[in-house]
Parts: structure tokens; C-alpha cells; sequence
């Protein structure tokens, strides 16, 4: 991989997948610009890092998008220009629609879809006016196929991948790329933050994530697919992946399966 002098900005970017991609970057000589809500975290993690003097950390809350114009200055400042915006940050959601309420739907669609919308085109001019960029957005499995405890979560993942094919076709003529990454269970913390009907955080670790690929070696596949300009590429199990295709290619065989699915 070639993210050798390369600037890379990384939302969510003070644990479990974002953690390791910022990690990973620095041990390849990129600098890295971290974003998420927690700077103390944030700053565990430039420890962390193999050159924490190219480093740099930019506070930053995907539900409050109201600033990201200047958010998005400050980070060009920082090392001179923006490569790759890798779009990581997000909240995830586990409950039923019917026990879902609608504050809970608009939180997870602010967070998931309109702030990463929000950062993508406030650094979009950057990339414009460079004639070069790359944005990277890690959404899910679930942003291809709907499972149940996830309406809102799929329904966020879903929107982001037809906003950001919607940039891509609009921006090929500048030479920006978009990739976008759909991670199956990982391990991380995702199913404790996860939203439940009522707002308040799961708190507990799903099986299925607590068995899930580590971040490390996602953010290992992520970083290839990055490197390579893939357009779309699965981070996850085999069954995982089936999944995406059978809901492409036998849709009513898949509404069966999905029932049946073990989701948490």
C-alpha cells in the first residue's frame, strides 16, 4: 500500500475501527487527522500511533454538522491539503420499528447519513479545486440488506450508498473516487453504543460481534480496497457475504432466510 506522505482525515476516529485505521496509517507514514467527539480518546490513540508528530486531532460531532465548513479549514490547514476523507464515524441501533421511537430514527440518520453528507461536502471544493481526492465511507452489510433490530441503521447505510454513488458519477470528470466499505460483525464496541427504542445505549456486546473479525484486520482490508480505488468491497464472513447475494439475485428466498437470521 502506498499512504506514504499521503494526508488522510479519519472520523470516529477514538476507537474499535477508526482506532485501528489511524494506527495502521501511521505505521505506513501517512499523517492522519482524527475526528470524533472524544478528544481524551483521541489523544490515547496519537499515543498510540507510530509518528504521533504527524498527528493531528480535530474535535468534531457528526450529529452537529452546523460547523464543518470550518471544521473542514481547519484540517486542510493542518498538513497544507486533505488525500482521502475516510467518512468511519457512526452509531448503530438495535431495537424493533415498532418499539423504535422516531427521535431515536432522526438521531441515527443525523449521525450516520447527514453528518457524514455534511463533512463530505465541506471538504468536496478542497477536492475539486485539486483535481484529486478520495472519499472512503464505511457502511455495512446492512447497507446492502435490511435485517430486523437495524430499520433505522440499514435505512442510514442505504442512503449513504446512493449519495455516494450519486458523487462518484458527478465527480469522475474531477478525478475524486469514492469507495465504499460494507464491514460485517467486527469487534469493537459498536453493539454497546448501539441505540435501543428508547435512545439509551445497548451497554452489552452482541455474540455475534463479540465473534466478529478484529478491527485490526478490517482496518487492514479497508486500507487495500482504499489503496486500490475499489469502488465497493465486503469486509465479512462467508455467510455474510452470501447474504448480499442472495438478496440481489433470489430477493424472496432471502425475505425467508432473514427471519431466521441471528442478528445480535
Amino acid at each position: 500500500m502506498s499512504f506514504s506522505n499521503k494526508v488522510v482525515w479519519v472520523t470516529g476516529a477514538s476507537s474499535g475501527i477508526g482506532k485501528a485505521l489511524a494506527i495502521e496509517l501511521s505505521k505506513q507514514n501517512a499523517k492522519v487527522i482524527l475526528s470524533s467527539r472524544k478528544t481524551a480518546s483521541l489523544e490515547l490513540v496519537k499515543k498510540e500511533c507510530k509518528n504521533p508528530q504527524d498527528i493531528k486531532i480535530i474535535p468534531l460531532d457528526l450529529e452537529d454538522y452546523s460547523n464543518f465548513k470550518e471544521k473542514a479549514a481547519v484540517a486542510i490547514v493542518a498538513f497544507g491539503k486533505i488525500d482521502v476523507l475516510i467518512n468511519n464515524g457512526g452509531i448503530s441501533q438495535r431495537s424493533l420499528v415498532e418499539n423504535t421511537e422516531i427521535s431515536v430514527d432522526k438521531r441515527i440518520m443525523d449521525i450516520n447519513y447527514l453528518g457524514t453528507v455534511a463533512l463530505t461536502k465541506a471538504i468536496l471544493p478542497h477536492f475539486i479545486q485539486n483535481k484529486a481526492g478520495q472519499f472512503a465511507v464505511t457502511t455495512s452489510i446492512v447497507g446492502k440488506i435490511g435485517t430486523p433490530l437495524r430499520s433505522s441503521y440499514a435505512a442510514s447505510k442505504h442512503a449513504l450508498h446512493g449519495f455516494f454513488d450519486s458523487l462518484r458519477a458527478e465527480n469522475h470528470q474531477n478525478n475524486i473516487t469514492v469507495t465504499l466499505i460494507c464491514p460485517g460483525f467486527i469487534n469493537t464496541n459498536v453493539s454497546k453504543n448501539a441505540l435501543t427504542g428508547n435512545g439509551i445505549p445497548q451497554g452489552k456486546m452482541d455474540a455475534a460481534t463479540g465473534n466478529g473479525m478484529s478491527a485490526e484486520d478490517c482496518a487492514k482490508q479497508m486500507l487495500k480496497a482504499i489503496d486500490k480505488k475499489k469502488e465497493e468491497v465486503y469486509i465479512a464472513g462467508a455467510k455474510e457475504k452470501l447474504g448480499v447475494c442472495v438478496k440481489r439475485f433470489f430477493p424472496k428466498l432471502f425475505s425467508v432466510l432473514v427471519r431466521k437470521m441471528r442478528v445480535t
